[in-house]
């Protein structure tokens, strides 16, 4: 079985930086690609853009003419390449379905939500292989109904013929830069060597010691033992849609429509920190005024607030004092994609140089991502590099999970 892999909403690539663990540039600007995952098919585009900022930057680092700016509803699924592996990290968004007009067991995905895209893609081209990545508020959304939305997911995929494997993973706690939290999604079809070797385990096996996520995020014994939920109870998806709830934990398993869960701790490695990402010699316009220090200040300080619900009710909003600045010898916190503006989660941090106040550099943020130094120097406004990695994933994540991955294929 070949190693053909597709991205989906690649932003700037994160998913083919770390599988083939891309560390550099060439004179040319193109990525140095290190691994044997060859991507046949890329699709970025962002709706609210007039320039397509991040799709720009994976065609110049990757300028095989395999990529795709079309808005993924609009391109006909059956025209993507065959792949082994698709991969992606997609938006949290509301995934109820309804009830169709024609038939009660009809479903209707809900409009512009990019998961049923994937799910169509996964109905069109049956990809042996699913790597996904999402904010790890896909568990418990929405607030009402928690667990719904992973488990119309879950049962998409059970209907499918998938098995799932899942890990939220704080990305400091297996030695990266950064304190980013993100469940990371695994699936195989059950008709492969692997999908086969799991059926025939125990789940507290998987989860613990066998599964993808066990073998390359090591964790704690686990004592409990795992919640379970028989997504096929329910008859059909619109019915899912307006009953299901579940308390998903941070780590789990599905198989043949049964979802097993449990809480998982891991087993901790050092982290690079702040300092060890940090530049030297930065410009000038990095460093604080003394009106954006004073605004920081007053920004990251302890403070409650007055304020009214929509319906008018007054209440206190209160938020608790921060550092000042950004210990060096601690990862990153999670980057948004405000970070370099003058806002509460920008970081700041002492210049190990000159012990003035500045915030990072683009270059540092690309850092705390495992991208290559100057990967979003590609043309872009400065703003919206530090846009990109706030949207980005840690590479090095996909990096761990490509290895076992690629073991995986050439098993078949």
């Amino acid at each position: 079985m070949d190693k053909t892999v597709i991205e989906l909403f690649a932003g700037v690539g994160g998913f083919r930086v770390g599988l083939n663990n891309i560390k550099e540039i060439d004179s040319d600007g193109e990525a140095v690609e290190n691994g044997d995952f060859e991507f046949v098919w890329a699709n970025q585009w962002e709706p609210s853009t007039k320039t397509q900022h991040a799709y720009d930057c994976y065609h110049m680092r990757f300028g095989d003419g395999n990529d795709s700016n079309q808005d993924i509803s609009t391109v006909t699924k059956s025209e993507i390449p065959d792949h082994t592996l698709l991969c992606g990290g997609f938006p949290c968004q509301d995934y109820s379905v309804a009830h169709s007009l024609t038939t009660e067991k009809g479903i209707e995905g809900k409009k512009g939500v990019l998961w049923w895209q994937i799910r169509d893609i996964l109905v069109a081209k049956e990809p042996p292989f699913v790597l996904l990545e999402n904010v790890d508020r896909l568990l418990k959304s929405p607030s009402k109904q928690r667990g719904r939305d992973f488990g119309i997911m879950l049962r998409c995929m059970a209907d499918l013929g998938y098995i799932v494997e899942w890990r939220v993973i704080n990305a400091a706690e297996y030695g990266f830069p950064q304190r980013r939290r993100r469940i990371f999604i695994f699936a195989c079809r059950e008709d492969t060597k692997y999908g086969q070797s799991l059926l025939r385990m125990d789940p507290i096996d998987v989860l613990s010691k066998e599964g993808i996520f066990a073998k390359q995020f090591p964790v704690r014994p686990i004592s409990a033992l795992p919640r379970s939920s028989d997504l096929r109870e329910i008859e059909n998806l619109a019915d899912l849609s307006d009953k299901y709830r579940f308390p998903f934990e941070n780590s789990g398993f599905m198989a043949k429509g049964i979802a097993y869960t449990v809480r998982t701790e891991p087993v901790k490695e050092s982290p690079k920190t702040i300092g060890d990402i940090s530049e030297s010699d930065v410009d000038e316009h990095y460093y604080l005024s003394e009106k954006q220090a004073e605004q920081f200040e007053r920004l990251r300080g302890s403070k409650k607030i007055e304020r009214t619900k929509p319906d008018g009710t007054p209440y206190l909003y209160s938020e608790g004092a921060m550092s000042p600045y950004d210990a060096p010898d601690l990862p990153g916190r999670t980057m948004l994609t405000s970070e370099g503006s003058v806002n509460r989660s920008t970081h700041i941090i002492r210049d190990p140089a000159t012990d003035r106040l500045r915030i990072l550099t683009p270059v540092e943020c690309e850092r705390l991502n495992m991208f290559p130094d100057g990967w979003t120097d590609s043309g872009m406004p400065e703003k919206r590099r530090y846009f990109m990695m706030g949207n980005a994933l840690v590479t090095g994540i996909i990096s761990r999970l490509g290895e076992r991955i690629g073991q995986i294929i050439d098993e078949e």
